[in-house]
């Protein structure tokens, strides 16, 4: 822990949907740390998702967070939900007075920067962090074109951008025409160095490990037909953990009998990531779109052999020296033979290649940096106000 010990604590909340996923696990690390170096936080997000497992978390982490934990109903697409919602925002800042509001994801940063384009002499800083959101929309479509101008009519309301990925920020000059014309930076998500410890596969039952949400983007349909064929194709049923939820669970489980493997595939609900890694040889992530996953930097991190898609911010991760081994989304052939290849590897090989790019992670994506720069950040954004 870096930051100052002379600088005034701060009060913190910080605004989302979804308690699931990347973008969760950054609120929880950002959060856990702020409360580390006495800045006092809460957080506001969804009473709908989550499931057990956010309400596990929320219990473990409710006594430190000063600002406490708000839960209210939210949807992901646009409804009448949002305005009870944004209300529902609105009475609860102006009841902590926070320094800071941090908006995370497209709806949190809906609700947390809409109040801000009404209060031009606000006491307080909006600081906004994509997690890829409305920029992942493909463009050209209508829901992209909307989401666009929401984009641009907030930009005035943001008093600091914190992109989590260079590939990011790309998006956001390609699809808004500029970079943010206020402040901002790119501040890489980080792993803690418990993260960095390898993973015991003495104990592995399966050869695969898909983890993450059940959804299109995640491309596991792409997975199971690239299973599908290298069945048919090589005579080869390599058994695959599929750890997460989401809204095509059924469908997906549905495909797996449809396609002929489904005495090969293991569906569970999702789990923490270092158990799931211990059960399987090899991760699988055939992502259509992601941001900066943390499903991989924590999964490079434990030295797991990794076969991933080249979209988002994953080269990023990789870095030049690996990022050759990245595939194309969406093509299951190509994804057969990556899948074949890893499995005619010799495991020394593939660990060795494994531990290479956990060193490059090391180097590159450290967990203080990333709480100590957006608190950085903070402080010149309320700085540039007048406020510090």
């Amino acid at each position: 822990m870096t930051e100052g010990l002379t600088s005034r604590p701060l009060k913190i909340l910080h605004v989302f949907r979804a308690p699931l996923g990347g973008l969760f696990r950054h609120v929880l690390d950002v959060a856990r740390g702020q409360v580390e170096r006495g800045h006092d936080v809460g957080i506001f997000c969804d009473s709908n998702t989550g499931g057990a497992r956010a309400d596990d978390v929320f219990r473990e982490l409710g006594s430190q967070l000063t600002l406490g934990i708000t839960r209210v109903p939210m949807s992901r697409y646009p409804s009448a939900t949002d305005l009870k919602a944004q209300f529902s925002e609105i009475s609860l800042r102006r009841r902590l007075s926070p320094d800071v509001v941090h908006c995370h994801g497209s709806k949190g940063g809906v609700y947390g920067r809409i109040p801000a384009l009404f209060s031009p002499g606000r006491r307080y800083v909006t600081a906004y962090t994509p997690h890829g959101g409305s920029f992942n929309y493909k463009p050209g479509g209508t829901e992209h074109k909307i989401y666009m101008s929401v984009e641009r009519l907030l930009e005035g309301a943001t008093d600091m951008f914190l992109f989590e990925s260079r590939f990011i920020a790309g998006r956001f000059e390609a699809h808004i025409g500029h970079l943010p014309r206020t402040d901002h930076r790119i501040v890489l998500n980080g792993v803690s160095e418990a993260e960095f410890e390898p993973i015991d596969h003495s104990a592995a039952e399966f050869d695969l490990l898909y983890l993450g949400e059940l959804r299109s983007a995640k491309g596991v349909d792409t997975l199971i037909e690239a299973l599908a064929l290298l069945r048919r194709r090589d005579g080869l049923t390599p058994r695959i953990l599929i750890v997460g939820s989401g809204p095509d669970e059924e469908e997906l489980r549905q495909m797996t009998s449809e396609h002929g493997i489904a005495d090969q595939c293991t569906f569970e609900p999702p789990a923490p990531i270092r158990k799931a890694l211990a059960r399987a040889r090899a991760m699988v992530i055939p992502s259509r779109a992601e941001s900066l996953p943390y499903v991989i930097l924590e999964a490079a991190a434990a030295a797991q052999p990794l076969i991933s898609t080249d979209v988002g911010g994953i080269g990023e991760i990789y870095g030049p020296h690996h990022r050759r081994r990245l595939i194309p989304a969406n093509d299951p052939a190509i994804l057969t033979g990556a899948i074949r290849a890893m499995l005619e590897t010799p495991e020394a090989e593939r660990l060795a290649q494994a531990a290479d790019l956990a060193g490059h992670v090391r180097q590159n994506f450290c967990l203080n940096a990333m709480i100590d720069g957006v608190i950085a950040a903070y402080r010149d954004a309320l700085a540039t106000r007048g406020l510090a």
